[in-house]
């Protein structure tokens, strides 16, 4: 009589449901596999291209820079002067608070991204961008920056403007999502849109927030004063990126 049992509960089958369950629970953990492998090698690919990129970019800075020194050279030995080209890019510091501001100065403000005290920004050399830091001088100082401070304040006070929220710039992939379709896929590539002033600069800019400085180590000098009567406000021209790197 034991064994007719035993052998009944040897040949009971296992309900279709669990059947069902298991082949769709194996066919799942298969598509989690393989899109994580596939995710895994997207991303290695990514990295690597993204490094060729800050390669070809190093090498063009260089090519550059070594370019005017061997024009000023040249000019030099043939007794002559290198002018070299018109910058196209400035950097712009607030340097004063809210007291006494006419609302036009406020609104101008507002436009070039400085809200706030010790607030900076980017911005396109054209006739509009010298009209609007006309407006506003007394307020601000400005002056054309290296390639150093760029990186530097993209690295150090970088943050990201995505749906009207101030997020920090600690993934590639948080670039490449938002500017992505116009061949801006990392850090890299955003700095050298903004350095070279690039085709997408207007996209790359607004996706940056203001950088938030602090005040400058040593502070300011005076502030109501203009900077070519040992003062504060004005064009500092390239003496900005010691402003800067202070601030920074």
């Amino acid at each position: 009589m034991s064994q007719k049992k035993a052998q009944i509960q040897v040949e009971q089958k296992v309900p279709e449901s669990i059947v069902k369950k298991t082949q769709r629970d194996s066919k799942l953990r298969d598509l989690v596999v393989k899109r994580r492998a596939e995710r895994l090698g997207q991303n290695k690919a990514r990295r690597a291209q993204l490094e060729k990129n800050a390669q070809a970019y190093e090498a063009e800075y260089k090519a550059t820079e070594k370019s005017l020194i061997d024009n000023i050279r040249k000019a030099k030995t043939e007794g002559g002067f290198y002018v070299p080209a018109e910058a196209k890019l400035m950097l712009i510091i607030r340097i004063r608070g809210i007291n006494t501001l006419n609302p036009q100065v406020r609104q101008t403000l507002r436009l070039l991204k400085l809200r706030q005290l010790h607030n900076a920004a980017f911005v396109r050399i054209n006739k509009a961008t010298i009209e609007m830091i006309r407006k506003v001088e007394p307020y601000i100082t400005y002056g054309y920056p290296s390639r150093t401070v760029i990186k530097n304040l993209i690295y150090k006070r970088g943050y990201a403007k995505v749906n009207g929220q101030r997020i920090p710039l600690t993934q590639n992939t948080i670039i490449d999502q938002q500017l992505g379709k116009y061949g801006i896929h990392g850090i890299e590539d955003l700095i050298h849109e903004i350095t070279t002033v690039g085709p997408h600069f207007k996209e790359a800019n607004r996706f940056l927030w203001a950088f938030k400085l602090r005040g400058p180590r040593g502070g300011f000098i005076a502030k109501r004063k203009s900077f070519i009567n040992q003062g504060d406000w004005g064009n500092r021209e390239d003496l900005i990126n010691d402003l800067a790197k202070r601030m920074i």
